[in-house]
């Protein structure tokens, strides 16, 4: 459980105590996107593309809603901080309830868009029919996934993150073994080929479901809460709240994820070379985003636990230490990019034009993750305090506002051509930064001040 701390020494082993587990879990989380489309490519490019558009579709809109969900990490986070402990329970079946409305939303809604959606990308009809299964396949895991995010926000803002890495990892073995068995057709299974990796998904999101569920009603600290013990009724003013916090926090994610792929499309009249190089060295990028995501997260279960307890000093203390640890990892990332760009590069082609190409864009990369080591800990910090609109209105004016403008008129009317784009989107994530750590001083600043104010009045 999360406990106060009196000193930096205290504060640094509880911050990593906590983080670790969430920087294993997050990779773990990423590797079974990277199992599916792997081994489905193992079938034939058909599968493998099917699978990867199936995956690039369903994402944005995953992480987006997702997002809502996390609402509950600094609600519980901050309801353990003040001592009231009874009120966590309400708060986390209103957040459940929640997430079965959107699961049905996502289903229903994705039955009726999606073939028009894929019919619009002019595919291939085997690729098309892949990339429909596999998203069939992946609706029967929908309220299970979302069930699971109440799980873990719930288990993770008590500072268990441990808990959940240990769930995540377990989840790994289930789901190699399911796209063996259904991807294959091994073992009397049916070969379904890439619409099997759906399915393998569907059936992992189930089993880290019931794991968590079995863990919150059987293990300390969790059984304590008795969340299972009494269902509460629905209640539409807890559940507002959660939507308050929640909905900020899922359209600012989505504004993130959905970035890049407007950024691929405007790509699209570039060579091919040069969209494969983009591609290679964004995706690298997404995998260094771990970490200052990773950061961000724990950020929101500290931040959240000591705002809770109107320890607000200790608050702005824990908000440094996870900014100094994000730009330590950062620095850490930008010399392994400078020294080892020809072996990144190698990792996603052995093509003479498009090795040369990413090793170019890796140096892009370097300054874009600097910036994100700075935006994404504030992020969190910011949702530790409940505060979440400012959030929302900075990331849509960073990416969305300065990030793809300058990026596209610099990628077509100047001679960067498509580093342009990243241009761009380095410009509006650093302006995003800058704006994002002025909120977090006046916020720190504010509420320090009217602590100090009302101790001196009394």
């Amino acid at each position: 459980m999360m406990r106060e701390t009196n000193s930096i020494r205290a504060k640094l082993a509880q911050f990593l105590t906590i983080l670790i587990p969430i920087l294993i879990t997050q990779a773990g989380l990423s590797l079974i996107t990277f199992l599916d489309t792997v081994m489905s490519g193992k079938v034939s490019a058909e599968d493998l593309a099917g699978v990867a558009i199936g995956s690039s579709l369903w994402t944005p809109v995953y992480t987006g809603l997702a997002g809502i969900l996390m609402a509950v990490t600094p609600i519980v986070a901050q309801l353990m901080g003040a001592n009231r402990k009874q009120d966590v329970p309400q708060a986390v079946f209103q957040a459940i309830y929640l997430s079965f409305f959107l699961s049905l939303a996502v289903i229903v809604i994705g039955m009726a868009v999606v073939p028009f959606i894929l019919g619009g990308l002019g595919l291939d009809q085997s690729v098309d029919n892949i990339a429909q299964h596999f998203l069939s396949f992946l609706a029967i895991g929908i309220i299970p996934l979302f069930g699971y995010s109440v799980m873990r926000s719930f288990i993770d803002a008590l500072g268990k993150t441990r808990v959940t890495m240990v769930i995540t990892l377990s989840a790994l073995p289930i789901n190699f073994v399911l796209n063996y068995l259904l991807i294959f057709g091994k073992f009397g299974f049916p070969a379904l080929g890439g619409a099997g990796a759906g399915l393998a998904s569907a059936l992992t999101y189930w089993a880290i479901f019931i794991m968590s569920i079995c863990l919150v009603i059987k293990v300390e600290p969790f059984s304590s809460f008795r969340l299972f013990q009494k269902l509460p009724r629905f209640n539409i003013s807890r559940m507002g709240q959660i939507l308050k916090i929640g909905l900020p926090i899922g359209f600012a994610i989505f504004f993130e994820t959905s970035i890049f792929a407007a950024v691929t499309l405007l790509m699209g009249h570039f060579d091919t070379v040069t969209i494969a190089s983009h591609q290679a060295a964004m995706n690298f990028a997404s995998i260094l985003y771990i970490l200052p995501l990773g950061v961000s997260m724990a950020l929101t279960i500290v931040v959240g636990f000591e705002a809770g307890a109107k320890r607000y000093q200790d608050a702005k203390s824990y908000s440094y230490i996870g900014i100094g640890t994000a730009v330590l990892f950062s620095l850490c990332t930008a010399a392994l990019i400078l020294l080892f760009r020809p072996e990144i590069a190698g990792l996603y082609t052995t093509e003479s034009a498009v090795l040369q190409l990413t090793q170019q864009f890796l140096i892009y990369a370097i300054f874009f993750q600097i910036s994100d080591a700075v935006a994404a800990p504030i992020q969190g910090a910011l949702r530790g305090y409940k505060d979440v609109n400012y959030t929302l209105i900075a990331a849509f004016v960073s990416y969305w506002v300065i990030g793809l403008p300058v990026g596209y008129l610099i990628g077509t009317y100047t001679s960067f051509g498509a580093f342009g784009y990243w241009v761009g989107l380095i410009t509006g994530l650093a302006a995003g930064a800058v704006v994002l750590f002025i909120r977090l001083k006046l916020i720190q600043k504010r509420l320090i001040n009217v602590k100090n104010t009302s101790i001196h009045d009394a």
